[in-house]
Formats: C-alpha cells, structure tokens, sequence
C-alpha cells in the first residue's frame, strides 16, 4: 500500500470525500536712430533670454536622464519577473504613484519642448494609465494590509515583508502620500501613523521633496482630532518653529490654548480625560465587529486551535469517488481539514498545463469580481469583494470540460445545473470579506434567473503559491486554509434537509506578498435529487 505524507492519521477508503515658452510680441519699429539703440538693447536681451532657454533645456534633459537611468534599472528588474515584482504591495503602490502623478510631471517638463514624438506616445499611452482613484485604491490597499496583519507603519515602508522577492521602501514623500489619502478619506488613525512615519524619515536625515512644516500641519489635525489635545499643541509648536508665519498653525494654537484653558476652568479630571480619549482613540482604531476582528485573526494563522481529540478525527486517504471507473486505479490524496462543517483538500487534482490553460483563457476577460445582488438577484460590484474574475464554459475548451468531469466524478454531484467555472485573481490586497455562498432565505430572487436552485456546494481550486497572505478562513468556526497549487478544497453549503449551514460563512483574506489565482465551482441543488437525497432532519 503506498502512502504519502500529510498531518493526519493515513488511511484507505473507498468513500468520503488578478520649445521653451519664450513667446515675443509683435511690435513696430521706426528706422530712427534711437529706435535703432532700442533694438540693439532688445537684441542683447533676446541673447540672454536664449542663453537663459539653452540653460533650462541642458537642466531639463539632465533631469529627463537621471529620471530615464533610474527607471530604466527598474524596469529591467520588474519585466524579468512582473508577477513576482508586483507581488510585492510596496512595489505595487509606487507602479501606481509613478504613472499617475511622476510620470504626468515628467510630462510637464518635455512639454516644455517641442518633443512631438514622446508627447504623442505619452497621448497614446495615458488611456492605459492608473487615475486618481487607482492611486487611491493602491494606498487604501497597503492600509487594509497593515489593519489585518498588524504590520507597524516601520516595517512596511521597508519593505520587511515575509517571502518579498524584490524588496522596496517607501520614501517619506510616499509615505506623506498614504498619509494624505487617509486624510481625504476622514481616517485620521492611518494619517497619524503615516505622517510620523514620513516626519521619521526626513529626521533621520532623508533627502526628500516631502516638506516637514505640510506633514506636521496634517499631522496636527489628525492628532487633534483623535482627542489628544496635548500632542496637537506639541505638534503645532514644532510646525511653528519651523514656520513662525504659518497662519493656520498660529490660528490653532490659539484654539488649543482656549480649549485647553476651558478644560481647565472646568476642572476636569486629567486622568479621566485621558481615558476617555483613550477609549474614544481605541474606538476609533478598532471599529470593528466581533467577526471582523475573528477575520483578522484567521487571515494571521491566529485562529482556533483543535483539541487533540477532534484532531484524532481528521484523516487523509487515497479516495476513488466512491468507487468511481476513473479512479478505483488511479485514487486521489485526500485530507480533512476541518470537521464541522466537513472541509476537505484534494491534493495534486489538477495539473501546472491545466491551470496555465485556464489562467491564458481567463485573462483576456478579467474584469472588476462582482457579487450576487440579495434583493434583485442581478450582479454588481461590491467594495468588500477586491478581485478580477472570468467565467469559462466547457464547451470553449476539453480542459475546462475535463475539469468539470472531474469535480463531478469526486463530489458525486451533477455539475449540469452547476454555474461556469469561476477564475479570479487576487493581487496585492485582494480580498473578498466574510459572506455565504448560498442564497438565504430573505434571498428567495437570488439565483431565480439561473433556475436550478440554491448552491449546494463549493468547490474551489488553488492555482498558485502565495507567499504571504491569501488565506481562506472561516470565522465562525476558526478554521484557516491556505493556498496551495495544485490542491482543492470542497464543502457542502446546504444540510441534506436543503437547509443552509451558517457555519459555511467564508471569506478570502487579504494577499499580502505575491498573486493568488483561484477558481471555482458553485454546484446547485437541481439534479442532486437522487444523488444527495433529503433528510426530514432540519440540521442534518
């Protein structure tokens, strides 16, 4: 008997289970000899003026080169291994921050000249260009990333990240960036913690366009308004320091002061004071519910711990589909990952050729993941859900429709009914929060169109590593599964009785270094009659 090694008890069955601006005037001249004077003064003056343009377009291009000779190493880096360079969130914010606003200000400089040929591949090239809001995204991403793995603000601009490739730091003006952004979006925690860290940096002795007297006046204001009125002041006398004039700092001082002063007068506790800023602080910091917070935990391998005892209950086999012709020979690696609900992988179940098949299918058709509407049934996009997805019939491709047979001839299940094979991909901060697979019962239009019935189960194939992050997890039970390619995870969403099992409710954790490509199989109830039969028990 051949086995194979796996963190369970091993055991055999047979059943179970992403120019210059230098512009003259016209004028009129009189051949007089004064006027004469006048034009040779001129003349002098147009000589200077194009001295003075010679001298702007030799800083011009010594700037163009410096910036050509710096981007040219790192573009020689990034295209040897694209998914690898990307999968690195540092790297992929920069990408963002460099094409939507460094290279516009390059733009700015070569416009300066009539440089035809690069301002008409800039036109042509700025279609594919991220925006503001891609900007956005990419910083909202890096600050999802730091909430969920607990990461300080230190380690993630430099780059200390576990299985990092092509390691990168942020600079302070990057991290003002970040900073920035969570301002414009009222999240002064975030602003607070990036504005110190670019204030860290540029103390420490960073060269820097990032100004210390703009990074303190949001850092101020962040701080202010988390409750902390003391280190506002602090904050706001260093920024004066620097800048006596400041207008709006010499403006909140005095208000800090008068507030102070009222707090004073009222004789208010400072003790109590600090801790009521303390506990309005920390609710700030962690607005998040109990599931959310559990979530968190899973996504950092913190999850529930089995006892030994139901550890003794989890096996892995070699299975042949209850003694499916495909695989009484040929029996798959099957493992228990969780017992309630039942959760199990199969090992080796499909091929590297199979899944560069499916991912070279799916590419093309990437588009935003959307999600199933519970009241209209339509699909939308949904900011909860942060991934590219494609759906692939059997019929376009043999090894699409050998993957379906499969998932049919191991789960037992009539794939007909099925929805189309699923493919997304999950980059840097991609993630898809907790929700159910299936529709519940306040959902009775959710998969009205499709006709066949409630999802019964969910099959899921892992089609790549992920280095950091990516995990799938289960907050209500405290189960965690991890990618691994080449592997499939499958559970029943449904109780035989047709009844769903909220314990089911998933979600896909944040990646946090490298790409995760997935794919999956919703099975339907329609065609399951005879060979997943109802029970009279609600729960069984």
């Amino acid at each position: 008997m051949v086995q194979y090694a796996c963190t369970h008890p091993w055991v055999l069955v047979a059943s179970g289970w992403a120019l210059y601006p230098f512009v003259l005037n016209q004028f009129s001249c009189l051949l007089a000899g004064g006027h004469m004077t006048d034009l040779i003064n001129t003349e002098k003056d147009l000589v200077v003026s194009l001295k003075d343009y010679i001298k702007a377009e030799e800083s011009k291009l010594e700037q163009i080169k410096k910036w050509a000779e710096k981007l040219d190493q790192l573009t020689d880096t990034a295209t040897k291994d694209p998914e690898g360079f990307l999968g690195h969130p540092v790297n992929a914010f920069k990408l963002m921050k460099r094409l939507n606003t460094e290279w516009g200000e390059l733009e700015s400089l070569v416009l300066k000249d009539m440089s035809d040929g690069f301002i008409s591949n800039m036109t042509i090239q700025r279609q594919f260009f991220p925006n503001d809001e891609d900007q956005t995204g990419a910083a909202k991403a890096l600050l999802r990333l730091q909430d969920t793995y607990n990461l300080d603000t230190d380690t993630l601009s430099r780059g200390n990240l576990p299985g990092v490739k092509h390691k990168s730091f942020l600079t302070a003006e990057d991290c003002f960036e970040l900073g920035k952004i969570a301002y414009t979006e009222a999240d002064y925690y975030h602003t607070e913690l990036w504005m110190e860290q670019a204030l860290k940096q540029l103390d420490e002795g960073e060269v820097s366009s990032a100004d210390k007297v703009y990074i303190l006046d949001y850092l101020s204001y962040a701080v202010y308004q988390q409750g902390d009125l003391g280190k506002a002041m602090a904050l706001t006398r260093r920024l004066l320091e620097l800048d006596p004039e400041h207008q709006r700092a010499n403006g909140n001082m005095k208000y800090f002061e008068y507030i102070m002063a009222k707090e004073k007068e009222a004789n208010k506790s400072s003790t109590d004071s600090e801790d009521q800023q303390e506990k309005e602080t920390e609710v700030k910091k962690k607005d998040y519910l109990p599931e959310r917070r559990k979530y968190e935990m899973l996504c950092r391998g913190e999850g529930l711990k089995m006892t030994p005892r139901r550890q003794k209950r989890l096996f892995c086999r070699y299975y042949d589909g209850n003694r499916n012709p495909r695989y009484i020979l040929g029996p798959v690696k099957q493992e228990d990952e969780w017992d309630k609900p039942r959760i199990v992988r199969f090992l080796d179940i499909i091929s590297d050729e199979e899944i560069e098949t499916v991912k070279e299918l799916a590419k093309p058709r990437l588009r935003r993941a959307t999600i199933s509407n519970p009241i209209t049934g339509a699909l939308e996009t949904a900011h909860y859900r942060i991934s590219k997805s494609a759906w692939l019939s059997g019929y376009e491709s043999p090894v699409v429709s050998r993957i379906n047979t499969r998932i049919q001839d191991l789960t037992g299940l009539d794939v007909s009914t099925a929805e189309e094979l699923q493919v997304a991909n999950y980059g840097v901060g991609g993630q898809y929060e907790p929700h159910f697979d299936f529709a519940r019962k306040d959902e009775p239009d959710a998969f009205k169109e499709l006709g066949t019935g409630n999802r019964i189960a969910t099959w899921l194939f892992y089609m790549s590593d992920v280095s950091a992050g990516g995990a799938t997890v289960f907050p209500e039970v405290g189960a965690s599964v991890w990618p691994k390619k080449g592997t499939a995870v499958f559970w029943y969403n449904l109780f035989p009785s047709g009844e769903g099992d909220y314990s089911t409710r998933h979600a896909a954790c944040p990646v946090l270094v490298g790409n995760k490509w997935v794919s999956n199989k919703w099975l339907h109830e329609r065609g399951q009659e005879f060979r997943r039969p109802c029970t009279l028990s609600e729960l069984e």
